[in-house]
């Protein structure tokens, strides 16, 4: 502790001065050791950089005993700082040096052999022939900014302004040479330095925004680094000091707090209104009151003045979406609050409550399950069956199933699911076919086969939709060939031949030789029968070799028939040429 006064103190402990002796040795007499009285003092310095040093300090000898004579400066604990040999080297002693404490100044006198008399050691230590004097206090204070009174201040951020009042500077233990007024953040940031509690009663707050400041009284001697507008208390440099703070508050204004919903609409026709609406006003402020309604994106949609005109507005005639209520407090000059403008732009003093969401959903036409489904048209009926309807969210007057094509252009209108199922999707031919259903309320035009799902105009909604793939015969690939052969009256066969029946289907197979003109030559029943067919006796010309797939009934599937009249369920393959030259 007090290590630059120790350094100051330390020089005087070599030079401890001899003031008198004893009598000689034959002289029997008990001598008491008295260190005299010191007067003077005690002394309060301001540890602010300046040099303090005491004076006026006197020793009564009047009944000084001892040999030897010296002062000592302790701390307060009796820990020795110093010894400095005389008066003059006490008042030369800088205790600003020394930081904050007390010290104590004695004067000693001692017999030679005393031990523990040194810088660093204590009173208590010592052992020997000695007596201390009585002390003088030397207390060494720390600057003081004094005490701020007043506030804490709450202000409403509103366009007019608010300057505090009242303040008082309790300065009774002020001291330091500059004194100022210091105005921050909550974070410590410096925003301002008026020199006087006049210019501090003159800031206008609500210029500031919202938020808090702090006022403080500083005070502080020689050079001081920092203390600036926009640097912070916490990097100030040099000997200061502040006082306590006084809060300002800055509020902005309160809208209340809504209450009600979320409400949840179905957009039928059928008015719905946000019942139950209510605001709790007990912490608004602001001159100016109403209610604010936008979509999902802050536009707004209307203004209604009061919670009862909130309360009446129709969210059926908005359609399906979402809306949100909100109650606005503002001060005059608010620019941006219509409708059609974005409640995000709003410019001027204002605050917006919480919202209350308006969902606005469409008719709900339910879940269905079920396929998809996949059928060959081949002449016999396919109906879907396991079809099921999940009605949990279900809503709509009226409901019945839609047929369309993959455009969406409706087939058919089968009133029940018994209904859907007893359709005959083979007779519609290839293709593809869509299974809804259809939720909708009274009026809704446009639902007639013929028509388009598109057209539709009403209330209404659709569930999700059932794929009916109807695929036609197909009667695979043939691969192999072309093939050229010269009439010579040499047998020629084609060989090589191969079917990919991977999407074959349909009952009945075989192989069709025709002209190239579709004239049926022959009807060779298998791969190996076709490939035993001699195509040098039939001439000079061309053949097409065919994989025909068909049902039952096929009507023109003989020799001299052509193949351009087959009719019933069939599908042909692709040709495979066959040149006679």
């Amino acid at each position: 502790m007090m290590n630059n006064l120790k350094t100051i103190l330390s020089i005087f402990s070599l030079g401890i001065l001899m003031t008198g002796c004893i009598g000689d040795s034959d002289d029997d007499a008990t001598v008491v050791l008295n260190a005299g009285t010191l007067s003077g003092g005690p002394f309060t310095f301001a540890v602010d950089g300046q040099a303090d040093m005491v004076s006026g300090i006197a020793l009564d000898a009047s009944d000084l005993t001892g040999s030897i004579q010296n002062y000592v400066i302790t701390d307060d604990q009796r820990n020795i700082l110093g010894l400095p040999p005389t008066l003059m080297a006490v008042e030369g002693v800088d205790f600003d040096g020394a930081g904050v404490g007390s010290c104590y100044i004695y004067h000693i006198t001692y017999e030679e052999g005393l031990s523990g008399l040194e810088a660093g050691e204590n009173l208590d230590d010592l052992i020997g022939d000695f007596d201390l004097s009585n002390f003088i206090v030397v207390n060494r204070n720390a600057l003081n900014a004094g005490s701020l009174a007043g506030g804490p201040f709450e202000f409403l951020v509103d366009g007019v302004p608010d300057m505090v009042s009242g303040i008082t500077l309790d300065d009774a233990e002020l001291n330091g040479e500059t004194q100022s007024y210091v105005i921050t953040d909550d974070f410590k940031n410096i925003l301002g330095l008026p020199p006087t509690l006049e210019a501090v009663e003159g800031v206008d707050f609500d210029g500031a925004g919202i938020g808090s400041c702090y006022i403080y009284h500083l005070t502080y001697s020689g050079s001081l680094t920092g203390l600036a507008m926009g640097e912070n208390l916490d990097d100030l440099m040099g000997n200061f000091n502040l006082s306590n703070f006084i809060e300002v508050n800055r509020n902005g204004l309160n809208a209340g707090v809504l209450s009600g919903g979320p409400y949840t609409f179905t957009v039928d026709g059928t008015p719905d209104m946000a019942t139950g609406l209510a605001l709790d006003d007990s912490e608004v402020t602001g001159s100016n009151q109403g209610f604010v309604i936008t979509d999902a994106d802050l536009n707004i949609l209307g203004l209604p003045p009061t919670l009862e005109a909130a309360q009446g507005v129709d969210f059926d005639g908005a359609g399906v979406g979402v809306c949100l209520i909100w109650h606005i407090s503002y001060e005059d000059g608010l620019v941006g609050l219509e409708a059609g403008m974005n409640a995000g732009n709003l410019d001027g003093f204002f605050a917006l409550s919480n919202s209350i969401t308006v969902t606005r959903n469409g008719l709900n036409g339910g879940v269905i399950s079920g396929g998809p489904f996949e059928f060959t048209v081949d002449g016999m009926p396919d109906m879907v069956t396991g079809i099921a309807l999940d009605d949990t969210e279900l809503t709509g007057t009226n409901q019945t199933w839609v047929i369309t094509d993959d455009q969406n252009n409706i087939l058919g209108l089968p009133p029940m699911i018994a209904n859907v199922e007893g359709v005959d999707f083979d007779a519609a031919g290839a293709g593809v076919c869509l299974i809804w259903h259809l939720t909708y309320e009274d009026g809704l035009t446009g639902l007639m086969a013929g028509n388009n799902v598109s057209d539709f105009e009403g209330f209404y909604g659709l569930s999700n939709s059932i794929t009916v793939t109807r695929n036609p015969l197909d009667a695979g690939t043939l691969s192999g060939g072309p093939y050229t052969f010269t009439v010579d009256g040499t047998p020629d066969m084609v060989s090589g031949f191969m079917l990919d029946a991977t999407n074959l289907n349909g009952t009945n197979q075989t192989y069709v030789i025709t002209d190239d003109a579709g004239n049926i030559l022959g009807i060779p029943p298998t791969l190996e029968a076709v490939e035993g067919v001699d195509f040098d006796g039939a001439g000079v010309g061309i053949c097409y070799i065919w994989h025909l797939t068909y049902e039952d009934g096929l009507m023109g599937l003989a020799m001299g028939q052509n193949a351009n009249d087959l009719d019933g369920f069939f599908d042909l393959s692709n040709f495979i040429t066959v040149t006679r030259q």
